[in-house]
C-alpha cells in the first residue's frame, strides 16, 4: 500500500478555516431561512471543488442560496435557465463577428464564473447537458480551438424538479455520477415559512440589500488546501470502501428482499466523493481529522443518486435512502 504523508492543518489554519466558514454561514442565514443541509452541501462543494445536484419543488430558495454564497466569497455568479432550445454555445461561449474590426472575437459563456446555477438541467437537450458536464469535469472550455480555463473556485449547482417531468431529458446514471453530492430539499416548517414573510416585510430581500463580501477568492483557495490536508485514517478509508463494496454486492450483505431491488451499486467516484466530502465536513465541525460520523452523515448525499434500483423498487415504494440505511447497518463502524 502506497501512502503519501499529509501534514495536518495546524491550529492557526483551523482557526482561519473556522472564521471563513462562520462568516459565510452567517451571511447565508441572513437571506435563507432554515435549509441547513443545503448550506452544508454548498460549503462542502466549495471546499472540495465538487458539484451539487439539487432536487426540489420550485420556491425553496435554491437561487437565493447560490447567489448569497457567491456574494459572500466575492465570487462571480451566473444562473442558466435550461430549456429544450438551449445550445452548447449558450453555455460555454462562441465566436461572434465584430464588424468594427472585421474580426471574430470570443465571447465566453456563463459557465465561466465561480458559481453557476443550472436551473432545471433536465429540461436541456442531451447535447447541451454533455457540454456542461464536460466543462464541469475539465474545468475549461474549447472555443474555436482555443482553451479557456474556468476560474477557481468553481461550483456548479444543478437543479431538478421531481414533480413536472413533461418535456424533460432526464440525466443518465453516468451523468449524475459526476455530481459529488445530491441534496433533496424539503418544504420549510410553518415557523420557517412565517419567518420568510417577516423578512419580506422587513425588506431583507430587496435587491439593493445585496450582502457584502466577507471573504475573498484567495481565502477560499487557501481553505481548499486546508481541507485536502485533513487527516483521514486508513481505517476510515477501508470503512468507506466497504460501504461501497456492499452496494455492489448486495446479495451478500443485505436482506434478500432489498438486495434483489439493487441493479447497480456505486462507482469509484462515490469512494472519492466520500473521502473528499468527509474531510470538508470535518472542517465545518472545526476538526482537522475525520470521524466515522462524518462519513455516515454524508451517506445519503453521496449514494442516493448512484444506487440504481429496479422497477420493482418503485412499485414497492422502496427508495435509495432505505437501501442506504441497510448498507450502513451491514458494515461495522470503526
Amino acid at each position: 500500500m502506497t501512502t503519501v504523508a499529509r501534514v495536518q492543518p495546524n491550529q492557526h489554519e483551523m482557526e482561519s478555516a473556522h472564521r471563513i466558514v462562520g462568516a459565510i454561514s452567517q451571511v447565508f442565514s441572513t437571506k435563507v431561512v432554515g435549509q441547513e443541509n443545503l448550506r452544508e452541501s454548498l460549503l462542502i462543494g466549495l471546499l472540495t471543488g465538487g458539484h451539487i445536484l439539487l432536487e426540489s419543488v420550485p420556491g425553496l430558495a435554491k437561487t437565493t442560496a447560490a447567489r448569497v454564497v457567491a456574494d459572500a466569497i466575492s465570487g462571480g455568479f451566473n444562473r442558466i435557465q435550461c430549456t429544450p432550445d438551449l445550445l452548447p454555445s449558450d453555455i460555454i461561449g462562441t465566436q461572434i463577428y465584430d464588424s468594427s474590426s472585421g474580426q471574430f472575437v470570443t465571447q465566453l459563456g456563463p459557465v465561466h464564473s465561480n458559481i453557476v446555477l443550472l436551473d432545471e438541467i433536465n429540461r436541456s437537450s442531451a447535447k447541451t447537458q454533455s457540454a456542461m458536464l464536460e466543462a464541469m469535469e475539465e474545468r475549461q472550455t474549447t472555443i474555436a480551438g482555443t482553451l479557456h480555463p474556468i476560474p477557481e473556485p468553481f461550483l456548479v449547482i444543478a437543479t431538478q424538479n421531481p414533480v413536472d417531468q413533461e418535456g424533460t431529458y432526464p440525466l443518465s446514471e453516468a451523468q449524475t455520477d459526476r455530481f459529488m453530492l445530491k441534496e433533496v430539499l424539503r418544504y420549510p416548517t410553518p415557523q420557517e415559512e412565517a419567518e420568510v414573510i417577516f423578512r419580506i416585510d422587513a425588506g431583507v430581500y430587496d435587491r439593493q440589500e445585496k450582502p457584502r463580501p466577507v471573504v475573498g477568492l484567495d481565502d477560499m483557495r487557501r481553505l481548499q488546501s486546508v481541507v485536502r490536508s485533513v487527516h483521514l485514517d486508513p481505517v476510515l478509508v477501508h470503512y468507506i470502501t466497504q460501504l461501497i463494496h456492499v452496494t455492489r454486492n448486495p446479495q451478500q450483505f443485505l436482506p434478500p428482499q432489498l438486495a434483489k431491488l439493487v441493479q447497480y451499486g456505486a462507482s469509484p467516484r462515490a469512494t472519492i466523493a466520500f473521502s473528499r466530502a468527509a474531510r470538508a465536513s470535518a472542517v465545518l465541525q472545526g476538526r482537522n481529522h475525520v470521524l466515522p460520523e462524518d462519513i455516515q452523515k454524508l451517506a445519503y448525499r453521496v449514494l442516493r443518486h448512484r444506487l440504481i434500483l429496479g422497477f420493482e423498487a418503485t412499485r414497492l415504494g422502496v427508495t435509495p435512502e432505505t437501501v442506504i440505511d441497510a448498507v450502513l447497518q451491514s458494515v461495522r463502524v470503526p
